[in-house]
């Protein structure tokens, strides 16, 4: 067959796909620069691993598909069986098909043994992507296997097998994981977890022999998601270091896992988990894995976020507007429904300059608690005599859009659709699941239920002029979920998308929010379907620094709502001042979650001009490039964005608590262009965070800021301030050339 080299942006992937067998990864990692025919069998012929004493007398050989028949005693690529046999695979290379959608590929091939197919991308962010395609069969097995394989423009890889039943009889898939080989220089794992109200929580350690193994057994992605499980050189950082990382696209149960091998070889992978009997392929059915996204750096975990976000900015599907300032009532009124006392708060909402205003539970009917209700998706006529358009109208006259909560998947026992149809319920034979939020979840692998439930999500949107945004909740896990007798998450997962895909085929303009609990659903593959997600139910800005932190590793902050909540928050009941809920907030997808029709005049103006800020401010955020400060003192945050043509930053520096020194380190403010010089100072128009007993640095006295280089700033830095604790301090930065 062949050698197949691919170049995208700063990443390279080499396959050695000579045959017989499935192709090896050689390397994939930082970009190789342009490879000779020659260059590449002398590559391959380097790294080819010896034959172990006491061992098999050939290599062992990882292959894009791990396989025992090739002497790999690692997690197997492929677990599953047709009663009991055709356990083992040998597969055998069919072909290796090459696309390249590059403008100038720049092909190179040396006597049918090596394949170049693309140079660097001219263009940041452009179109164009190398794609491979292997076909493999194991006819002994009764299976074929295809993977595909592409590299984005902007260096992200993902990776997706293809299992097919040729056999005559059913074949049962218990596992089947894509995984990609890490240099033995990658010594540490980096890893999230969580919990409701506390998601994206770091942990890291060395990386030991064996597999560190993060399963999500909930049936959405859930708050404790790794999002990326990242293996890296010691003492990574988000400026330094490199890195690798993968990311499993899926909205159900999955799997991630980090393996190092006594034998020398590492590998980082992920797909879907699988319950016994879940997928059985009939004769000439097909099983596809969810996308394997993996990404390198060779300039630590921004670097990663950096490529991550110029893919995602660059999809058909990315939000391309400005993102509407939001509010979002939920905090303000709960379930008490009051059409006038809605209307106050929407006035409130133009004065401060909200663009969006989002109605959220209890508008349906039976809705006055969350005990009952979810499921009868009409709007109460109790409630709301009238109906919706009214709010709907007087939103609207203030030049803001309507937003609406919806809970689709989910089913109250006590409401009209249960009552009707109980078997509608995703259970286990003869028993439900345990009752999570007094609510149970609709199987919307029944076809009627699916077409009640887009039916009652089409009608609500086409009766209703105005609604250009709907909140998607999911407010529980899928326990004991089965459909038909059997395991039913994967196919709740699948016939998820298709709902989202099918109603936004019908109302195209409508965008819609991934929230599920707060930040329990956050995947690229649920972002394919939805606009932005919500990172979190809990909007205190101390606990929101380190989610927000955090989930802006995979995702850019125009994608994550970031609200201001009130002065006491609801889930911690901590108090803060507006100018640190306002900073924090300032970061992503910006809104409100708090009933500011009963805040004063002095406050609503204060509020406004955050608002303001943010607006003027929204093109950088939403478009530049996200930086994190690495700091060694624990008690400071910093982080930025940072304008792609070095013109324009904007950083925060918060105080979380008190320091062992009295005087705060300096913070380097990384990421602009050394050769420019730049003016750095506070934004007018919004107050100065409050400071301790200690003066406050001259440059910042004076109320001019200071002007310095970009190489200073990036590394030397700025003394800053010694800020009460729970404080943040904004600087703009705008280059004076």
């Amino acid at each position: 067959m062949t050698i197949v080299h691919l170049r995208r942006a700063r990443a390279s992937l080499v396959l050695d796909a000579r045959g017989p067998g499935l192709p090896r990864v050689v390397h994939w990692g930082a970009d190789l620069g342009p490879l000779t025919a020659d260059d590449l069998p002398a590559l391959v012929d380097a790294t080819v691993p010896p034959v172990v004493p006491s061992s098999f007398d050939a290599p062992t050989v990882l292959s894009l598909l791990p396989e025992a028949s090739a002497g790999w005693s690692g997690r197997p690529g492929l677990a599953g069986h047709r009663d009991g046999r055709d356990w083992s695979t040998a597969f055998r290379l069919a072909g290796v098909d090459v696309a390249d959608d590059a403008p100038e590929p720049g092909r190179v091939t040396g006597g049918g043994e090596a394949v170049r197919v693309s140079e660097e991308e001219r263009d940041r962010g452009g179109a164009g992507a190398a794609r491979v395609t292997v076909r493999a069969a194991d006819p002994g097995a009764g299976l074929s296997l295809t993977v595909e394989i592409t590299l984005t423009a902007a260096g992200l890889l993902t990776v997706r097998h293809r299992l097919c039943n040729d056999g005559d009889r059913p074949y049962e898939v218990r596992e089947l994981t894509p995984v990609l080989p890490v240099p033995a220089v990658a010594t540490e794992l980096l890893d999230l977890t969580g919990r409701w109200c506390r998601e994206r929580t770091p942990q890291r350690h060395p990386w030991p022999m064996g597999a560190w193994v993060r399963e999500g057994r909930h049936g959405r992605t859930g708050h404790d998601a790794t999002l990326l499980l990242v293996a890296g050189t010691a003492g990574f950082g988000f400026g330094h270091g490199e890195v690798w990382a993968v990311h499993t696209a899926w909205s159900g149960d999955h799997v991630t896992v980090a393996e190092r091998r006594p034998t020398g070889e590492a590998t980082l992978g992920g797909g879907e988990l699988l319950a016994p009997g879940e997928i059985v392929l009939g004769p000439g059915e097909e099983y596809a894995t969810p996308l394997l996204y993996a990404v390198h750096s060779a300039d630590g975990l921004d670097g990663l976020s950096d490529v991550l976000h110029t893919h995602l900015r660059a999809r058909p599907e990315h939000p391309r507007g400005p993102r509407p300032v939001t509010l979002n009532v939920w905090e303000a009124v709960y379930f008490d429904h009051d059409l006038d006392r809605l209307k106050g708060l929407a006035d409130r909402a133009a004065e401060v300059g909200v663009e969006r205003f989002v109605l959220d539970d209890g508008w349906f009917r039976g809705r006055r608690h969350d005990r009952a209700g979810l499921g009868d998706w009409w709007v109460d006529d109790e409630v709301w005599p009238g109906g919706l358009q009214p709010l709907i109208d007087h939103v609207r006259k203030h030049g803001m859009q309507f937003g609406l909560w919806v809970e689709p998947e989910m089913v109250n026992p006590d409401s009209d659709l249960f009552r009707a149809h109980p078997d509608w319920a995703l259970q286990a034979p003869g028993r439900l699941p345990p009752e999570w939020r007094h609510q149970q979840v609709l199987d919307l692998a029944h076809p009627d239920a699916y077409a009640h439930l887009l039916g009652r999500l089409d009608a609500v949107l086409s009766e209703h002029d105005g609604i250009a945004y709907l909140k998607w909740d999911h407010n529980r896990d899928l326990t004991e979920a089965g459909h038909g007798g059997r395991p039913g998450v994967h196919a709740q997962t699948v016939a998820v998308y298709r709902l989202l895909d099918d109603l936004r085929a019908r109302h195209p303009g409508v965008e819609i929010e991934s929230c599920s609990s707060g930040g329990a659903r956050i995947d690229l593959e649920i972002l394919r379907r939805t606009d932005r997600v919500w990172a979190s139910d809990c909007n205190d800005a101390l606990e929101r620094l380190s989610i927000q932190r955090w989930t802006g590793l995979l995702l850019p902050p125009e994608l994550v709502g970031t609200h201001i909540g009130p002065e006491r928050s609801h889930t911690t009941h901590r108090v803060h001042d507006l100018g640190f809920r306002a900073v924090t907030a300032l970061f992503g997808h910006h809104g409100i979650e708090w009933d500011i029709s009963g805040i004063g005049a002095a406050e609503r103006a204060e509020l406004a001009a955050w608002v303001a800020l943010h607006k003027r401010l929204r093109p950088l955020l939403h478009g530049g490039r996200v930086v994190r400060v690495d700091h060694p003192d624990p008690a400071v945050q910093a982080h930025g964005v940072v304008a792609h043509d070095g013109s324009h930053a904007v950083y925060a520096v918060s105080r979380l608590t008190t320091s062992v020194a009295q005087v705060p380190g300096v913070v380097r403010l990384p990421g602009l262009d050394p050769a420019r010089r730049y003016r750095v100072r506070p934004p007018a128009g919004v107050p100065e965070p409050a400071l301790l007993e200690l003066a406050p640095p001259a440059w910042l006295a004076t109320g001019g800021g200071v002007t310095l280089s970009g190489s200073v700033l990036g590394s030397v830095g700025l003394q800053l301030p010694a800020l009460h604790p729970e404080q943040a301090l904004l600087l703009e930065v705008g280059s004076v050339e």
